[in-house]
């Protein structure tokens, strides 16, 4: 049979197409040429394929070889499709058994002496293979990263001779399943406890944790706010599975790749203020994930918010609304999930004292507009929460408080109990509601509605910020086990837009 088809993977965004490799061997000059889109790495696989069989002790065809990676239109990149080609060659010079080839699907680049390689964007491959009941031929450097996927079959492979010799039926290597990582990191040395006084800042972490919603600290230097900040993740719920794949996919594809001793850990991201837009949503000629991606289902800490390029900032407004990023370019598009709770933290003026006992804040009136006026409006509507973080007077510092601190594992006791009541009610974080959710699940008394109105009409708050302060509401109630809103609560939800008020 000159004739032979394999299966393997691609990359569009998140997603890991099925890419059909197709291995003609017929007569004339002696040629091997790749079809379908490849880019230069790709091309380059024909040199890696040739050197792989040859050092393998198999016959490379003296005929022309046409290679062609369908679908046509779907771009080809890096050496992912190495052991795919290899393996039809071989098929179709009827040096290995075809019969199989139909059941499995292979990833993996190969090596002149023939030795596989890792690839990156394993995770997205491997759910996919596992959905169309095939088995996934890869690099034992990436089986860990496979194994975490439920319901897959992998057949870890360290040299090209392997997989030959287990599709000829002569040493067939042992199929593995799921596996979860066992040294999966689930522990931390940071913890709430270290953090003394600050009793507002905790509260409002723990509603901002139970939610999932946005918030802004405004404060002096060296009050505390990248360090409470660094501690949300310790108080947050534990992904589900769906959730976890989800974020280990788009760490997976990205430059950074997939460390599986973070799996079910929601990820904290805390880029420089002088990254640029492209690297706070993603970009580039072939897009990847920016940071706001690979924060979903986590955490995006903007520490020194006023110092990012306010064109940076400006384009988190519709993530931050639509839970998703889509990047365009001439030849692509993809798309990201990007729904992701934004921390940030800021000084009230330039030099960062204004308010502050010491008496050392020197800034104008006019300066200080200007420098708050770097976060537009917009912006600030999308976020639920502006909290001020104060100075911790020396006696707490010194002695901690007279009851101790309250530890992540204590805290995270509550917002797991709180956020399980959301997602029984509504399926999802309170954030996350639509609007006509809001009206459904976060109802008002007469006099809850009356105070609302007269908070909107003094601050000037837009119809946006009504609702997140519904949800915000409704999070504290949920907090205190309460099935409805009560003004108590509605109160402590509107204490917390600061800067409306002070606009």
């Amino acid at each position: 049979m000159s004739l032979a088809t394999v299966y393997s993977r691609g990359r569009s965004g998140i997603d890991a197409p099925l890419v059909t490799v197709e291995v003609h061997v017929s007569n004339g000059l002696p040629a091997m040429s790749i079809v379908g889109l490849p880019e230069t790495a790709v091309k380059e696989s024909k040199d890696r394929v040739r050197g792989a069989l040859l050092t393998s002790q198999f016959d490379f065809p003296m005929q022309r070889i046409t290679i062609n990676l369908g679908p046509a239109d779907l771009p080809k990149e890096g050496g992912r499709f190495d052991l795919a080609i290899a393996l039809g060659i071989l098929a179709a010079s009827q040096q290995i058994s075809g019969r199989h080839l139909a059941d499995y699907e292979c990833v993996g680049e190969l090596s002149l002496s023939g030795e596989l390689r890792p690839i990156s964007g394993v995770l997205p491959i491997a759910i996919q293979a596992r959905n169309q009941g095939r088995k996934l031929i890869l690099p034992i450097a990436n089986t860990a990263e496979a194994a975490l996927v439920t319901g897959i079959e992998i057949i870890p492979v360290g040299h090209l001779l392997e997989i030959c010799a287990h599709l000829n039926g002569q040493t067939p290597i042992p199929l593995l399943g799921h596996q979860p990582d066992p040294n999966a990191e689930t522990a931390t040395e940071l913890d709430f406890a270290d953090v003394h006084g600050q009793y507002h800042v905790k509260r409002a972490f723990e509603i901002a944790a139970a939610g999932a919603h946005n918030l802004l600290m405004l404060g002096p230097p060296g009050t505390g706010k990248s360090m409470i900040a660094a501690r949300l993740p310790t108080i947050l719920p534990p992904l589900t599975e769906t959730q976890a794949q989800e974020t280990a996919a788009l760490a997976s594809i990205s430059e950074q790749g997939f460390d599986v001793r973070q799996w079910l850990k929601s990820p904290f991201r805390a880029p420089h203020h002088s990254a640029s837009a492209a690297a706070l949503v993603g970009g580039g000629s072939n897009p990847k994930p920016g940071e706001i991606s690979l924060a979903h289902n986590g955490t995006l800490f903007l520490d020194e918010l006023p110092e990012f390029d306010r064109k940076v900032l400006e384009v988190l407004r519709e993530p931050l609304e639509t839970g998703h990023i889509t990047i365009s370019r001439a030849n692509r598009q993809a798309d990201f999930p990007a729904r992701f709770q934004l921390i940030a933290a800021m000084n009230p003026c330039p030099c960062g004292y204004l308010g502050d006992a010491s008496g050392r804040c020197h800034c104008t009136s006019e300066q200080v507009a200007r420098y708050r006026g770097k976060i537009s409006g917009p912006l600030l509507d999308r976020i639920d929460m502006h909290l001020e973080v104060p100075r911790v007077p020396h006696e707490i510092l010194r002695k901690g408080s007279a009851q101790g601190e309250e530890s992540s594992a204590t805290i995270r006791a509550r917002v797991v109990k709180a956020r399980t009541l959301a997602v029984a009610r509504s399926g999802k974080a309170n954030s996350a509601l639509s609007a006509k959710e809001v009206n459904a699940v976060c109802g008002l008394p007469e006099a809850g509605h009356l105070l609302l109105e007269q908070a909107m009409d003094k601050f000037g708050l837009s119809n946006r910020a009504y609702h997140r302060i519904l949800k915000l509401a409704r999070t504290i109630a949920d907090l205190a086990g309460s099935p409805q809103i009560g003004i108590a609560h509605l109160s402590e939800a509107i204490s917390y837009r600061k800067l409306d008020r002070s606009r």
